[in-house]
């Protein structure tokens, strides 16, 4: 094993940086293909979208698919870089996404959704807003205002999952995104973090279960969105308006008892849930009346407009960081043990 990890340091020396940002594991075989899906409804301004992608999770050798998600930029200006798989010194490694003023190299993959392979059409920020291109964004039953309609370049359909190698995208990056490759980045920000452990968690996410076609990926949920099932329920409607208070949220829903056979550790978790039900309806209470108490300043009274954007985003991270938190749990729930007594593979 120490030699196996030896090499593939020497081999993360060796491969070229402008093919492969932070290289992990080497993977004999590549990803399954992209797998076809309807992009979830915007939950409101300064989303953006990031693409889903296959995973590999070494514990078990297979390949697992995280949803796409609407995530909220860490900074103003920023845009996401997809991660992708890359093929090199006879193996498949993953290049990392990340946060930047500028699209890089992504492989030549089409992730869709403005996504084509060779930078980014979803959108654009100007003075401070993100802009939405209505061609290839699922704004269906939004009140936006920051919306153009523009053809984004899609040269084919091709599914493919990784650059390079056997029946790999075959794309070089361009002097543009060699410099963007150099530029200040921000990695993958807490709740896209939680989002693919818990896509790691879910047996259902695994090739070797799902062949290659993942059901999840038709219905992925919004990021920072779906802590209220009374809302995601109905995503026509709760993309009608922004929501920008606490007090518009609807209440966190306690998730459905366990019974996994073993009523110690169910009643743990049990605990566990309402523990944190109470803290992030504390959280919620505690940021309404922050708010409020802004309303009473001069500021709100000479620009209420630029306050009322800022609770909007407050709370809309607010709801990110407890719809990661609730998924985090959930993914460590008490399982039941199977009947038998299977052996390992």
């Amino acid at each position: 094993m120490r030699t196996f990890r030896t090499l593939l340091a020497f081999l993360a020396i060796a491969i070229p940086a402008v093919l492969f940002g932070q290289i992990g594991i080497r993977v004999a075989i590549g990803p399954p293909a992209l797998p076809v899906f309807e992009q979830p409804i915007c939950p409101g301004d300064g989303y953006l979208w990031t693409p889903g992608y296959w995973a590999y999770d070494d514990s078990i050798s297979d390949y697992y698919w995280v949803d796409g998600a609407w995530v909220l930029a860490p900074e103003e200006g920023y845009l996401w870089t997809p991660g992708y798989w890359g093929w090199g010194d006879g193996g498949y490694f993953f290049n990392d996404g990340y946060w930047g003023e500028t699209v890089g190299f992504y492989g030549g993959i089409n992730y869709g959704f403005g996504y084509w392979g060779g930078g980014y059409g979803g959108g654009r920020w100007d003075h401070g807003h993100f802009f939405y291109n209505s061609s290839v964004n699922n704004l269906r039953g939004g009140s936006f205002h920051n919306v153009y309609n523009e053809r984004v370049e899609n040269n084919s359909n091709n599914r493919g999952s990784y650059n390079g190698g056997k029946g790999g995208i075959e794309a070089r990056p361009t002097t543009e995104q060699q410099a963007a490759a150099s530029q200040k980045h921000i990695p993958a920000v807490a709740s896209q973090t939680e989002h693919a452990q818990t896509a790691r968690a879910n047996p259902a996410s695994r090739a070797s279960v799902n062949h290659g076609q993942p059901s999840t990926a038709a219905k992925a949920l919004p990021l920072g969105s779906n802590d209220h099932p009374a809302e995601t329920a109905h995503p026509d409607n709760a993309a009608a308006h922004a929501v920008v208070h606490p007090n518009d949220l609807a209440p966190i829903a306690r998730p459905a008892p366990v019974n996994s056979g073993n009523a110690k550790a169910d009643k743990n978790y049990e605990a566990k849930q309402d523990k944190l039900i109470a803290t992030q309806t504390q959280e919620r209470q505690k940021m309404q009346q922050k708010q409020e108490a802004e309303h009473q300043q001069p500021t709100y009274k000479a620009n209420p407009q630029m306050v009322e954007q800022k609770h909007q985003q407050q709370t809309q991270q607010l709801t990110q960081r407890h719809a990661a938190q609730q998924q985090s749990l959930q993914a460590r729930q008490p399982q039941a043990r199977p009947s038998g007594g299977g052996g390992r593979r």
